[in-house]
């Protein structure tokens, strides 16, 4: 059953977190945040904003299959490895110091999502 949904689950994870960096990259075109109509007018155009919802929806219509087809005791924690992909994420596009205690957490993760699969 872990071969089918470790897979599904990984490009599940990497639409949420391709959203996450999507989302990023729109809002830091979008200028300063504020409640007005330009601010999210500006939001509603940006081709980056809109790869974020393209990228969501995508991925919850995965996670709809993968929570009808597998048990929701493996499925769920599965998501954690999108963490990990925002951590490679954070250094790859936006150049961040990742320090030695996060790299603990990733591999907490990482051996968690591993328990969970056997």
């Amino acid at each position: 059953m872990i071969l089918k949904l470790l897979p599904i689950s990984l490009i599940q994870c990497m639409l949420l977190s391709g959203g996450q960096v999507l989302m990023k990259y729109g809002l830091t075109k979008a200028g300063d945040f504020s409640w007005s109509w330009q601010y999210f007018g500006r939001l509603l155009f940006n081709w980056q904003f809109i790869g974020c919802g393209i990228c969501y929806g995508a991925g919850s219509i995965l996670w709809m299959y993968i929570i009808k087809n597998f048990p929701f005791s493996m499925a769920y924690p599965m998501v954690s490895i999108s963490y990990v992909m925002g951590m490679f994420a954070a250094i790859i596009f936006f150049h961040e110091h990742v320090p030695l205690i996060r790299w603990f957490g990733v591999f907490l993760i990482l051996s968690g999502c591993v328990l969970i699969a056997k």
